[in-house]
Formats: structure tokens, C-alpha cells, sequence
């Protein structure tokens, strides 16, 4: 997999003539090269339904005159840049007109995607209709016809569907239409059979070619459905509505399966079909780095203009980023990350108990905590139960994760290890709520009817001080055990805010009194009272961060394999490339801005002036050093610690710890 991707979306309208006909081999390969590209995503067929080419398994658009898919394949080749090709899979407007009866139904018969077909939009197709078979020779010509260098198909994945296929096909089967969990059971197998016989489809022609079916998120705990791509492309432009949480989210799960992955943005001031709209060169060298300090290869989105010009901006804008990339590869292939934090998802773990997450609304528990985690430097990883756990030193299990059977044996053994705990909320507790599995200090009483709620620690916040801090989400009454630790009280209001109990603008104080234990610590580990990483991604307390990184650095005992004084807004990864015998530790900074509404923007990048980090090494060091500049730091090793400052960087800086 290529390190500098670009994905050239090209939906194009039939409205709109003269298509390509700007198109220069000489100017396409001009801008690759402005724009450091190793690799494009070109289309076969878009969104609208056409095809780029000459086809008999499709249409071609009715005003381009030319093989335009095959001389960008050309104009590419001979400048060594690789050509996946994009298939349009779930949208295909020019079929949805012909046969609507192919499209996605609910069961009021209402259409996907767009309501009508008197309002502009797409409509989305079942892959449980005859439209699979269209779809299966349009991608069966473009495989042979082309050298191309994989397949994108979009807009696919497991959905919900009530068309006359599908409750034909339910029926088929002895069952009936009412019966979800068989129907459930009918979505799985339908986009099962689509994504097989896709690869089959593909590799018969060219085996092994690579092949991503792009459903815009991969779902954490679903491996399965990972697993039908060669690799992951994680869809994640954060001015599109994505934001700068998701991506670290997303990695930091990828890097654990074991696939080569490439992390996808966009030039685009928003999102995709946006003509015209640009970021800041320093957005894209963030994000680019970004990628590539979490174990990712790039990918950054462009739309190209109905005529076939490529836009001289935009590749000037990629340049900027993919200059930097191209003289950084060199430390960022076949790396994994180092990390001493498990964090078991919150969807991963409502799959496991086949709840789906999509129609929960946890997202929360999740972003809160990799925000957390984050901002307080630590290394993590984003894991599913199938995760091996005996290498982390702490697992968190964040306020909504009931104890299965199998999630209690895998703890089990992990705890066994010598590893701890962090418990959240209603974490920790056995599905029927009736008490905690583990020894985390506390026995379980019931859920607080105060909201909000208050904590007072019996520690001091290194920013706050003491004092009875608010906690915004939803609270446990517990009280300690014989032998557990209790670092915190819980407090509650006066009462809830009523219409005759209401006191000023928002809430109602703290009775100050003790009510229950808010943290404690057991044999297993320790265990907060309130859903805190669902409070952080709300409403964002440093109050509840420190009371969560005090946590993380007591059960860590000291034993952090990074320390760095990074501001909160920086990050750091710590990447093994085994091969080469060197640890390379990324720093990045930046620091977005909200703009219009709820865009973030990343303009400015202050330079940072002697950062410090300490990394936990026992083996002999040889040199640390900047890369790519490839200028030695001094530094020292004493007691397993190796210690350096980096006098003055900005954006991304990656530092090489050579053995």
C-alpha cells in the first residue's frame, strides 16, 4: 500500500456537457507530481450511474467521447503512480429512475438516502435484488479491461431492508417479516454474499488485487466484516463532520487487526462535492501526520471538475502535506504501536452481546475516553474482546460494559497477570445490574436519582485543587468494601431540577454531605461512580480529565512507558519498528478552532520549545535522533528511563530511539 493517496471522487451530473473534455495527460501528470501522489483513486462509475469509459456492462455518460478512466490509467502508470478504480456500489441514480424496485425499502415502503424522487438526491440500492448481478459485471469489465491497481467499492455494508426481495426471501426461509432477529439475520447474509462474490468476482480475474468496501466506518468488535477487505480506508475528514476525535478513535482499533490501513481526509473545507473550498496548508500536514504516527498510510480526498482539469490549488495544497510524508516513510513502514492502556470499546462490546451499537447512541463512552487519553499523553490502544490483553497493563472498561461470561473469563486472566482495572458508571457490574464481578472497592446499591451529581476527592486535582466537583451524567450509589481504598465521596444535590425544587440558572448545589463512595480501589482496580468518559465527550471538565488521569497513574503505578510535558492539545505515539531495531516516538500539535458552524479549522501551528520525553527502555540505546532531518539529540539512559528534550518543532516531529 502506497503512503500519498489521492481519492478523486468524479460524480458528475448528465446535465453537464463537455465532460473531459479539458483532460491533458501532460497536466494530470503535472499535478501528481506538484502533489507528491504515489497512488489515485479514479472512477469507473460515479454516484450518478455512469460510466467513464467504454462499456457494455453499463453506460457511458452521454457527453464524454473518450476513455477517460483508461488515459488517466496511462497518464498515471508512466509516472510509476498506482490507479485503484472506484465503483459506485450503493448509489446508482441513472438505475434507481429505471428500477426502483431494487432500492432499499423500510417497512413503510419509504426509499433510502434521499426521501423521494422529487427531491435531488441519491437513492440506495439492496444488494438483495437483481441489481447485484448488474453490479457484479460492471466491476468483472472494468477488472479486465483495466490494469488497475485495486477496487473501492462505496457505499455498502449491512442494512436494514424490507423490499419485496427481502420479505420474499425471509419467507423463502420459513420465517416472517415481523421476526427481526431473523431478519437480522437476513441483512448479515445479504451483505455477506455481496461482499463475497465482489472478491470472487475481482480475484478470479487478478487474485490477490486489493479490494475495500467502503461503508464510511468500521465497525469496532466486528472483524468479520473488516476482514472481507484486503485492507482499511478509514473514512474520517474532520470538517465533514467527522471531527479531529474520530481518527485516533478509528486507528487505534485498525492497528490492532493486523491490516494495513491508510488514514482518509479531504482538501475540502468541508466535505465531500465541495468545489472550491480549501483548507489550510498546516490542516493537511497535521492530518497527514497524523495518519502516519498512528501506523497509517494517506489518503486525501479531491473531486475533479467535469472538464478533466486537474486543480492546480489543490495539488499545490496535497504538495504541501505529501512533501513532508514522502521524506518521513522511511519510519513509518512495518511499525506497531507500543502501548501500555487497553481501551475495550464500547461498540465492540455491544456487538459481542449482539446489541447494535449504531441504534444506541454510545459514542460517547468511546470518544470521551481516547480524548482523555489523549490529552493526558498516554499510549492505548482501542480494543474488541478478540484483542490479545496480557501486553497492556491496564484495561478500561468505560461506563457502560456489562460483564458477560466472556468478557468476565478474558479479565479473568488478564487480572491473573498481574494487570488492573479502570471501571466506570455501570462498567464493571453483571448484566442483570445486581453487583460488580470484580474487586474494585465497592459494593453496588442502585442507580443515583440525583442528576447531576458531586465528587469530592480525597486526593488533590493538580489544576483545582479540592472541592465538590459537578458530575453532569449518571451516577451509582455504592459503599466501600471491608478492604477497598476509598479515594472520593459521593455528594448529592438537594434535589433535581423540578417545577416547585429549582434553585438559580441550572442546578441545584451540593447538600455537601456524604452520600456513598464516589472512587475506591480494590484488589482489581479502581472504579469511578459516574459515567466520566461520557461526561468528558459532553461536556468536556478538566475537573473530571484529572480525576480520570489520577486514576490512570495510580494503577500504573509509575510504570509509563512515556512522560512528556506536550500540551493537552499535542499528542504522542510511540511506534516499534522491530526490523530495524528503533523505536520512533511522534509528537504532534495543533490546536482547531470552531468557525461557521461547528467546522473545525486548523490554521495556526505555534512552534513548541523544549519538549520533554521520558521513555521506559531497558535495552541499550545507541543514538536518538530527528527524523527526517536526521540530527542526533543528546539524551540520557539511567535506570531503564531514556530521557531527551527537543529544543523547538511545530506540526509533527518524529524522534528515533535507535538500539
Amino acid at each position: 500500500m502506497k503512503f500519498r493517496q489521492v481519492h478523486l471522487d468524479f460524480h458528475t451530473s448528465e446535465a453537464i456537457e463537455g465532460i473531459g473534455r479539458d483532460f491533458s495527460k501532460q497536466q494530470f501528470q503535472g499535478m501528481l507530481k506538484t502533489g507528491h501522489v504515489d497512488s489515485i483513486t479514479i472512477f469507473s462509475k460515479c454516484h450518478h450511474g455512469w460510466a467513464y469509459h467504454p462499456t457494455t456492462a453499463n453506460q457511458m455518460h452521454p457527453h464524454l467521447n473518450f476513455d477517460l478512466l483508461g488515459a488517466q490509467i496511462e497518464a498515471a502508470h508512466e509516472i510509476g503512480v498506482k490507479t485503484p478504480v472506484y465503483l459506485s456500489a450503493g448509489l446508482d441514480e441513472r438505475l434507481a429512475r429505471k428500477h426502483p424496485q431494487w432500492l432499499i425499502r423500510n417497512q413503510q415502503e419509504q426509499i433510502s438516502w434521499t426521501a423521494d424522487f422529487m427531491t435531488p438526491g441519491y437513492h440506495q440500492f439492496c444488494m438483495n435484488t437483481p441489481y447485484l448481478d448488474v453490479l457484479t459485471l460492471q466491476v468483472e469489465e472494468v477488472v479486465k479491461k483495466y490494469d488497475v491497481d485495486g477496487i473501492f467499492l462505496d457505499i455498502v455494508g449491512v442494512r436494514e431492508c424490507y423490499c419485496q426481495y427481502c420479505v420474499a426471501e425471509i419467507r423463502s426461509q420459513g420465517s416472517d417479516p415481523r421476526n427481526i432477529q431473523d431478519m437480522k439475520k437476513l441483512w448479515e447474509q445479504t451483505y455477506a454474499r455481496y461482499a463475497n462474490r465482489m472478491n470472487e468476482t475481482v480475484h478470479a480475474v487478478k487474485p490477490g488485487l486489493p479490494v475495500f468496501h467502503n461503508s464510511s466506518h468500521v465497525d469496532r468488535g466486528r472483524r468479520d466484516l473488516a476482514h472481507v477487505n484486503t485492507h482499511l480506508e478509514l473514512e474520517s475528514l474532520p470538517t465533514g463532520g467527522w471531527g479531529y476525535d474520530h481518527f485516533p478513535l478509528s486507528a487505534r482499533y485498525a492497528q490492532t487487526l493486523g491490516m494495513d490501513f491508510l488514514g482518509m481526509t479531504g482538501k475540502f473545507h468541508t466535505s465531500w462535492g465541495e468545489f472550491g473550498g480549501y483548507k489550510h496548508p498546516n490542516a493537511l500536514r497535521y492530518e497527514t501526520a497524523l495518519s502516519i504516527a498512528n501506523g497509517a498510510r494517506c489518503s486525501i480526498g479531491d473531486q475533479l471538475h467535469p472538464g478533466g482539469q486537474m486543480d492546480h490549488a489543490t495539488y499545490s495544497l496535497i504538495g504541501e502535506a505529501y512533501r513532508e510524508v514522502e521524506a518521513k516513510e522511511e519510519w513509518c513502514r512495518d511499525t506497531t504501536a507500543m502501548a501500555d492502556i487497553a481501551l475495550l470499546s464500547v461498540e465492540a462490546a455491544l456487538w459481542e452481546t449482539g446489541v447494535d451499537p449504531h441504534n444506541q447512541h454510545m459514542h460517547h463512552h468511546d470518544t470521551g475516553a481516547v480524548r482523555v487519553l489523549l490529552e493526558g499523553h498516554y499510549l492505548f490502544d482501542v480494543v474488541d474482546l478478540q484483542a490479545d490483553l496480557s501486553k497492556y497493563k491496564v484495561v478500561i472498561l468505560p461506563d457502560a460494559i456489562s460483564i458477560t461470561e466472556s468478557i468476565k473469563t478474558k479479565l479473568t486472566a488478564f487480572l491473573a497477570g498481574g494487570g488492573k482495572i479502570l471501571a466506570t458508571g455501570r462498567s464493571g457490574l453483571s448484566p442483570d445490574g445486581t453487583g460488580f464481578e470484580f474487586d474494585l472497592g465497592v459494593e453496588y446499591q442502585d442507580v443515583s436519582p440525583f442528576r447531576p451529581s458531586y465528587f469530592r476527592p480525597n486526593f488533590e486535582l493538580p489544576s483545582l485543587r479540592t472541592a465538590s466537583f459537578v458530575m453532569y451524567t449518571e451516577g451509582q450509589n455504592t459503599v466501600p468494601t471491608t478492604d477497598g481504598i476509598v479515594l472520593g465521596s459521593k455528594e448529592n444535590s438537594y434535589f433535581n431540577r423540578d417545577l416547585f425544587t429549582f434553585c438559580s440558572h441550572q442546578h441545584t448545589p451540593s447538600d455537601l454531605q456524604e452520600s456513598g463512595t464516589g472512587m475506591a480501589e480494590g484488589q482489581d482496580g479502581i472504579y469511578i461512580a459516574w459515567n466520566v468518559f461520557e461526561d468528558y465527550a459532553t461536556k468536556g471538565s478538566l475537573a473530571v480529565k484529572e480525576i480520570i488521569c489520577y486514576a490512570l497513574d495510580r494503577l500504573l503505578s509509575n510504570n509509563k512507558s512515556l512522560i512528556t510535558n506536550l500540551p493537552a492539545q499535542g499528542v504522542t505515539t510511540l511506534q516499534i519498528q522491530k526490523n530495524s531495531n528503533r523505536w520512533v516516538n511522534h509528537l504532534l500539535y495543533a490546536s482547531p478552532v470552531r468557525r461557521g458552524q461547528g467546522v473545525e479549522v486548523i490554521e495556526d501551528i505555534p512552534p513548541l520549545i523544549n519538549t520533554e520525553v521520558t521513555v521506559a527502555a531497558a535495552e541499550q540505546v545507541q543514538d536518538v535522533y530527528l527524523a527526517p532531518q536526521n540530527l542526533s539529540l543528546s539524551f540520557s539512559q539511567v535506570n531503564g528511563l531514556v530521557t531527551y528534550t527537543i529544543p523547538e518543532w511545530s506540526c509533527h516531529q518524529m524522534v528515533v530511539i535507535q538500539f
